[in-house]
């Protein structure tokens, strides 16, 4: 699988699969670093979290806007659709993150986007998402 696949394989994973099918895209002692949440570390504990965050946003799923590729790493602009469970309003996150790999896992994501609550749909201000 090669470096693309594998982030597909890990977005699907995120929005369809278990804990344990998403950890099977990293590396045992795998980290996510994140801009608005504390970083998960090791396998189980990063799907058991895209598993609790699937469930805050009743189903939320991600995908791949665009990817880079170099060596043993990746950057990509990512998006996130899910649903406000307290009004059922349905919204957008999108952010960019930096991949590092091992072995052909991943060993480490650097994730930057924003958390709004008061605004969930979040993106670049004033670019065209279209």
């Amino acid at each position: 699988m090669n470096l693309e696949e594998r982030i597909s394989a890990y977005f699907t994973a995120c929005g369809e699969g278990s804990a344990t099918e998403i950890a099977a895209h990293f590396t045992p002692e795998a980290v996510v670093f994140d801009t608005n949440i504390r970083p998960m570390r090791g396998a189980a504990d990063i799907g058991e979290s895209w598993v609790a965050v699937r469930d805050r946003w009743l189903g939320a799923k991600w995908g791949v806007d665009s990817i880079v590729e170099s060596g043993d790493a990746a950057a990509i602009e990512w998006w996130m659709t899910g649903t406000d469970p307290a009004d059922g309003v349905e919204f957008t996150f999108r952010g960019s993150e930096h991949y590092r790999f091992v072995n052909g896992l991943i060993d480490e994501i650097r994730q930057y986007w924003t958390f709004d609550p008061s605004a969930l749909d979040t993106g670049l201000r004033g670019f065209d998402y279209s």
